[in-house]
């Protein structure tokens, strides 16, 4: 039994991380590391967000130590839009964006006119626009890297395209003929990828999602053991048999 002097001494050695993450896939392989954490001295806190954007602000102001939700061109995009300085520690995993549809069964169904809805931040709603493309619905300029819906240069069934919030893309599925939708939000919406997806992002898709802190905290101790713990052969293992290959681990 330990004296009251040595527990004094253990619970002064423990340490707090906040990590701001979206619920699924995000969470749920934070909840898989805590254990990992434990045995270094940290006492992981996971607080979940339902945006894209309160997790970077308060990451930004000092209430979350890290944040994992995002790729790096959206925290690319984010940081210019908001003048803010957060860095990427390393990637986890990919998660394929999928085209979603409750009225047809591949794209080729699409009418003249049909109304498609698609995320509104510009790194996501760009990586929409290419999987249009790269079906064959749309065509977009060559010279632009982060697209538009202005940058669509052929488009032979006058489709319409919706630009919304990414965590509500799944709520517009009653009154669109498709959306595209992140795999997180998909999966918080009880949509898999693999059975549900209509087209699929290719699985080489540069989009990983990382772990990202405020610049100049990458290699705090604790940082430096939260991404080692991230990208461990245990989180490589429950993704793999967690999500069957609708998420895919980047590490």
């Amino acid at each position: 039994m330990e004296s009251t002097q040595d527990n004094t001494a253990s619970q002064a050695q423990t340490e707090k991380i906040i990590v701001g993450a979206t619920p699924e896939p995000h969470a749920i392989i934070l909840e898989q590391i805590k254990p990992l954490l434990e045995k270094d001295g940290i006492v992981l806190e996971i607080k979940e967000f339902t945006d894209y954007v309160t997790p970077n602000k308060s990451l930004d102001d000092g209430s979350l130590d890290a944040n994992f939700f995002q790729h790096k061109p959206y925290l690319d995009s984010f940081n210019q839009e908001h003048k803010t300085n957060l860095v990427s520690v390393g990637g986890i995993h990919i998660e394929p964006m999928g085209v979603y549809s409750k009225t047809i069964k591949n794209l080729e169904e699409l009418q003249e006119g049909d109304l498609i809805s698609l995320p509104n931040d510009p790194s996501n709603g760009a990586r929409a626009l290419r999987i249009l493309e790269k079906n064959g619905l749309i065509a977009l300029k060559g010279d632009v890297e982060l697209v538009s819906v202005q940058d669509i240069v052929e488009n032979p069934k006058g489709l319409k395209f919706k630009e919304i919030d990414a965590p509500q893309l799944a709520r517009t599925l009653d009154d669109v003929s498709a959306s595209v939708i992140n795999t997180n939000f998909a999966l918080l919406a009880g949509l898999n990828p693999l059975n549900d997806a209509i087209a699929i992002e290719d699985k080489d898709s540069p989009y990983a999602n990382i772990l990202v802190v405020k610049a100049g905290n990458e290699n705090n101790p604790n940082i430096q053991k939260l991404i080692n713990a991230l990208q461990s052969e245990k989180v490589k293992q429950f993704i793999t048999e967690e999500y069957k290959g609708a998420i895919l681990p980047s590490f």
